[in-house]
């Protein structure tokens, strides 16, 4: 076995996909290829849904009727055992590429993936696929096609899927699906990580069944869509990959892109950077999961409005009612966070011995804990959503809005000038008095940056850069402000709870606690108001 692994043949350099033309690079220097010929190499898109779930509801899934009922022939199991390499640098997988010897059977395949994306766990990528005589890569094909080749000694074997897979066809609403329930491990130099997952592979017919046959799957069982593949689980393996809150990244568009591209561009991305932090904050460990799984609500309801500005629909009317339904209740956990890391614990650690102040301590993480626990029971309607989501999104709204929509730049230019009158209007000299008028002013504080956020790759970094800067101060204060008003509405609401009545002084300290540093927040404020106003209307340029 060792011998296979050490198996050291071709390289080929990472290849980027423009269009119907094949560009790929090789060290200095731009080859071009003939797409008719990569594709006499087995070349095709595959687009598949993953979904991860635990190995009793996948044995749960294996004895359901739905896949019987609707199957094209009878299930047919697998060992399959892959073997992936890469150079020393990982030059493949930084350009989101992976190269594998794949055993079935007696039966040898090599197959080279990249490109593509993944959106809430839709997999699209460009795959070439050949068989071969031995357990050794052949690139022969590749370079007949125009491939560039590297060095034999460039590649080596890093990581190992060992699994059995069920499969079957499906017949789902004039969609071929295959269908592929996979169990087994990754190991990479002494790791190992478990595989357990389905994998809907559309074989042909429209995406958008893809994800109708995972809300059937939902009603069955409990699953999470999965945005890492076999291959990424594998290197993260390889690096020690630790989990950490992921932030936003707002596409990059050019003038030319039509406006309701730019927008699916955009819910995608928001979505994306939700996903990305659910399964950090259903596990409970790391308060920024939630911080940031609320910054990808905010976001998406901005880029909503916009779409149903646009184009008014139903079902995006729905979507934007619960995700706003959402962020009210991940508000609400974050409020507990904010207040408990805020105030309540460093004001009891600061009186160690004032017992009130420890029982109030211990009731704000009490109501944490419930939160918490109401959110882990959401996992499922969360997974829920963004099916739904992704359905509307492969639907036909888009079609609808393209008719008479504006320019992508003028429609941006529009829409930025009126959230700026607002805040203007909005943003005369705060006082620390006027919580409702400092609320109002974060909320259009946030939807200017967010919508500036978000276009700002029409007009170039060097143009909004100092715009963004400027407003993200102001919205940061605007923020610990906000943050007083409500630590002020938690304690009032804590006041009448019999557990704290004897504590009331407790109560007074902390409200002390909140407001201590209030006068120099609406300074600093006063000064980011200040310097903002200065800054040009970059979209007016």
């Amino acid at each position: 076995m060792d011998r296979l692994i050490r198996a050291n043949p071709y390289v080929v350099r990472p290849i980027t996909f423009l269009d119907n033309q094949r560009t790929v690079f090789f060290e200095r220097r731009c080859y071009s290829v003939n797409p008719v010929m990569i594709a006499e190499c087995a070349m095709a898109t595959e687009t598949e849904l993953k979904l991860r779930l635990s190995p009793e509801h996948l044995a749960r899934l294996r004895r359901c009727a739905l896949f019987r009922t609707n199957q094209l022939a009878a299930p047919v199991t697998r060992r399959l055992y892959n073997i992936y390499y890469d150079s020393e640098a990982l030059d493949l997988h930084r350009s989101q590429m992976a190269l594998r010897l794949r055993r079935v059977g007696k039966r040898w395949v090599q197959t080279l993936k990249g490109g593509g994306s993944v959106k809430a766990g839709l997999h699209q990528r460009s795959e070439w696929e050949t068989e071969v005589s031995k357990a050794a890569l052949d690139f022969s094909m590749l370079a007949e096609a125009g491939v560039p080749l590297l060095s034999p000694d460039t590649l080596q074997a890093l990581f190992v899927t060992d699994f059995f897979r069920t499969s079957r066809m499906m017949d789902w609403h004039d969609a071929r699906i295959e269908v592929c329930m996979d169990r087994g491990l990754v190991t990479a130099r002494g790791s190992s990580a478990p595989i357990c997952e389905v994998e809907l592979e559309l074989k042909s017919g429209d995406p958008l069944r893809l994800f109708e046959l995972a809300q059937e799957i939902l009603n069955i069982v409990p699953f999470e869509l999965e945005v890492v593949s076999k291959a990424e689980l594998g290197f993260r393996l390889l690096s020690g990959h630790v989990e950490q809150p992921v932030r936003s990244v707002a596409p990059v568009f050019s003038k030319k892109d039509k406006l309701t591209q730019v927008l699916q561009a955009l819910i995608w991305s928001c979505l994306t950077h939700f996903q990305g932090n659910l399964r950090g904050a259903l596990g409970g460990s790391d308060a920024e999961y939630l911080h940031q799984m609320r910054v990808a609500l905010r976001r998406l309801r901005v880029v909503l409005n916009m779409a149903q500005k646009l184009h008014a629909d139903e079902t995006l009317r729905c979507l934007i009612q619960d995700v706003a339904n959402l962020a009210t209740m991940l508000g609400r956990i974050r409020e507990w966070d904010v207040f408990i890391d805020g105030i309540a614990r460093p004001a009891s650690e600061q009186m160690a011995d004032h017992a009130g102040l420890k029982a109030l301590l211990e009731r704000c993480e009490r109501q944490r804990s419930a939160c918490y626990e109401t959110l882990r029971g959401m996992g499922v309607s969360m997974q829920q959503l963004l099916l739904r989501f992704s359905i509307w999104m492969n639907g036909p709204y888009w079609t609808q809005a393209k008719e008479g929509a504006p320019r992508t730049h003028e429609f941006a230019r529009r829409h930025l000038s009126k959230l700026a009158k607002r805040y203007a209007q909005a943003g005369r000299h705060p006082r620390a008095a006027d919580a409702d008028r400092l609320h109002k002013m974060r909320i259009l504080a946030k939807k200017l940056r967010y919508s500036a956020d978000f276009f700002a790759g029409l007009y170039g970094s060097r143009k909004t850069a100092a715009f963004l800067n400027a407003l993200g101060e102001v919205q940061g204060l605007l923020g610990l402000s906000n943050d007083v008003s409500i630590a002020h509405g938690l304690l009032d609401e804590m006041s009448g709870q019999p557990e704290l009545a004897a504590h009331l002084e407790a109560i007074r300290l902390a409200k002390g606690w909140a407001d201590k540093d209030l006068l120099f927040i609406i300074k600093m404020l006063h000064d980011s108001i200040g310097r903002f106003s200065r800054q040009a209307a970059f979209w007016e340029k």
